[in-house]
């Protein structure tokens, strides 16, 4: 799946977004989205995971946009689930 199609898909979970959402590369967009959502990140070594809803995300060189990209593929899968 595209960076896009999460993004969008994350969206749809949200609700009413806000305008210029982009919670792969801002962390208070990623923060909104998993508090909105219920979506807790857990972290091991060496990677963050979200519930059961994602395979876990490498964040050897990057932990914040491991866990940015991790909430968002978690909220993709439950606006997946939305008709």
């Amino acid at each position: 799946m595209t960076d896009i199609e999460l993004t969008k898909l994350a969206a749809k979970a949200f609700g009413d977004a806000p305008d210029g959402f982009s919670p792969l590369t801002d962390d208070g967009d990623a923060f909104r989205l998993a508090v909105k959502l219920n979506i807790s990140p857990m972290y091991g070594i060496p990677s963050v995971a979200v519930c059961a809803y994602s395979r876990g995300e490498s964040y050897a060189t990057n932990p914040y946009e491991a866990t940015r990209r991790a909430i968002v593929r978690a909220a993709a899968e439950i606006g997946k689930g939305m008709k």
